[in-house]
């Protein structure tokens, strides 16, 4: 089964130094409908202007992944963290029993990222860190893993996270198709983050729009250039 998330109907609020897209339930956006899909919480499609970000606040007992897209995105925590990311860079938090952190961008062009929280398997963890320069071209084409299930060792992502999912990321070039299989009692979300496709033939995806898979597998064709980021995960 395939549900298609139109970006314009989104939740949606500009504050004037952030400009923020959420494919769920969140802060100023409530529909009831709407809050998770499975184990994934939260996918925010944050545009933070120049010199503006994220005070140091507050998280626990939640699985954070930041995928930056365009920009850089400088993290500080309360661990004594402090590194910046750059385009298709993550960084990485298991919140636990608690951390603060802030993302600002000290750029001079706008920052956008993809803040995604997944629920963990277990409350009351230890929190960590990790940040990952993966290679931009190892997407080209093809799925390249981002972060997989602590003990999957099917999966060699780098990022280890706890909980049953698994997150890819994609470029792929226009004209060229890419396969994703969701097997039985499976399911995954799929954002579009930059380009224009074509799933399975008949679904046409443009920037920012999202699909909900559920036990299907999926062809997809780009119809330009296009940015892929996908969670795959036990079905709900």
């Amino acid at each position: 089964m395939l549900r298609y998330v139109d970006s314009t109907k989104m939740g949606h609020v500009n504050h004037g130094w952030l400009d923020s897209f959420f494919h769920f339930s969140f802060a100023e956006y409530y529909n009831p409908d709407n809050i998770q899909f499975g184990v994934l919480r939260v996918i925010n499609d944050d545009i933070v202007r120049p010199n503006t970000g994220f005070e140091m606040h507050p998280h626990k007992d939640m699985e954070v992944i930041s995928y930056v897209v365009e920009g850089e995105l400088s993290h500080k925590d309360s661990m004594g963290n402090e590194h910046t990311l750059t385009r298709g860079q993550v960084q990485y938090m298991s919140a636990g029993t608690g951390i603060f952190h802030s993302e600002h961008n000290w750029g001079d062009k706008p920052l956008r990222f993809i803040q995604m929280w997944i629920l963990p398997n277990k409350e009351g963890l230890t929190p960590n860190y990790g940040d990952y320069r993966f290679k931009f071209e190892d997407r080209i084409d093809a799925w390249m893993p981002i972060a997989t299930s602590v003990g999957n060792a099917e999966n060699d992502a780098p990022i280890k996270i706890h909980a049953d999912a698994n997150v890819y990321a994609s470029v792929l070039t226009q004209g060229k198709t890419t396969e994703f299989k969701v097997e039985k009692d499976r399911q995954a979300y799929l954002v579009l983050l930059e380009g224009k496709v074509i799933v399975n033939g008949d679904v046409q995806l443009s920037a920012r729009d999202a699909l909900e898979i559920i036990e299907e597998d999926i062809t997809i064709t780009a119809d330009q250039e296009s940015h892929l980021y996908l969670i795959e995960m036990q079905k709900s």
